[in-house]
C-alpha cells in the first residue's frame, strides 16, 4: 500500500473534484487497512483505463450490463497492489483485445465512485465506494475486440463527437473529456 500511498501523494488533481477526492484516498488510506479487497464494504480500490487508438482520435468504449451505459473498461483490485496490472487485467478481459500497452506508468486520474446497492452474481451488495485510478493506455483499433458477455454487450471505438452523443453528460461526460484532453498531451 505504501507504492499506491506514494503515487496518490504524487498525483497533481486536475481539477477541484480531482484534489477532494485525493484528499479522501488518503484519509481512506489512513483509515482501513484493508482497501484491496473487496472484503472492505465501505471503499475498496479498482483501477480503469481510457484506452485510444494510436493517433488519439478514438476511445474504446464498453457498454456496461450493469451500468446500463458506455463506460471505459476496469475493475477491482481484488488483491494486487500494483494497479497498473490491474488495469492492464481488466482491459485485456473486457476486450478481448492483446497488443494494449501503457501511455505512462502514472495515473490519469483519481475518482471516487458512489457504487449503488445492487445485485451481483445473485448476493446484495449495499452502496459502497470505489476508489478508482485511472490510466491511460493504447491499443491498435484493426485488432477485433471481443464482447466478455457476463460484463458488456457491446464494444466501439468512438470518435470524440461518438462519445458526447453517446454518455450521459452528467454522469462521465466531464471525466471522459478529462480523458480525452489527457491523452491528447501525451506523445
Amino acid at each position: 500500500m505504501d507504492a499506491i500511498k506514494s503515487q496518490i501523494l504524487a498525483y497533481t488533481p486536475y481539477n477541484e473534484r480531482e484534489a477532494s477526492d485525493k484528499a479522501l484516498f488518503l484519509q481512506c488510506l489512513e483509515t482501513f487497512s484493508d482497501l484491496l479487497s473487496r472484503n472492505n464494504p465501505i471503499c475498496h480500490f479498482t483501477a480503469s483505463n481510457w484506452i485510444v487508438n494510436q493517433d488519439r482520435t478514438k476511445a474504446l468504449l464498453i457498454f456496461h450490463n450493469i451500468e446500463q451505459m458506455w463506460m471505459w473498461t476496469g475493475g477491482h483490485a481484488d488483491g494486487e497492489c500494483d494497479l497498473l496490472n490491474v488495469a492492464l487485467r481488466e482491459a485485456h478481459e473486457e476486450t478481448g483485445l492483446k497488443n494494449i500497452h501503457p501511455l505512462n506508468q502514472h495515473f490519469a486520474s483519481l475518482e471516487v465512485f458512489a457504487v449503488p446497492p445492487h445485485i451481483r452474481k445473485g448476493k446484495f451488495i449495499s452502496s459502497h465506494l470505489h476508489l478508482n485510478c485511472g490510466f491511460l493506455l493504447e491499443a491498435d483499433e484493426t485488432e477485433v475486440p471481443k464482447i466478455k458477455p457476463d460484463e458488456n454487450s457491446a464494444i466501439e471505438w468512438m470518435t470524440l463527437e461518438d462519445i458526447t452523443k453517446a454518455i450521459n453528460a452528467g454522469t462521465m461526460g466531464e471525466h471522459y473529456l478529462k480523458l480525452i484532453e489527457k491523452a491528447k498531451l501525451i506523445k
